[in-house]
């Protein structure tokens, strides 16, 4: 793991929040707990106005998906959240539809 990324929830405070919160209502206490230590790896370049999804973990080479993957769809009140889960490690977060996520200032 890159330590040097850094983590979602110093970064994203109110996301980090919203999917660990999300995530236990679920039942997903596992994801939920992993929110803490996810890293901000990419955000998308999709070029669509309305996504602001960012990857927490490597792309492997090669494939998008494959043996162990599952997206988990979160039942937030606003847009679109959901999350792709290889392994039960989540690595990467589509947030699309939604107000302009409000990013934490760098050193606070």
């Amino acid at each position: 793991m890159d330590r040097t990324r850094p983590l979602v929830r110093d970064v994203l405070p109110d996301l980090a929040g919203e999917l660990t919160a999300l995530l236990l209502e679920e039942g997903e206490l596992r994801l939920a707990a992993a929110v803490q230590a996810l890293r901000l790896v990419d955000e998308c370049d999709c070029g669509e106005g309305s996504c602001q999804s960012i990857r927490t973990a490597e792309q492997p080479p090669g494939r998008a998906s494959g043996p162990g993957h599952r997206t988990v769809p979160l039942l937030a009140d606003a847009g679109l959240l959901v999350l792709d889960v290889v392994d039960d490690r989540i690595v990467y977060v589509e947030v699309l539809d939604r107000p302009p996520m409000r990013r934490r200032p760098a050193g606070r």
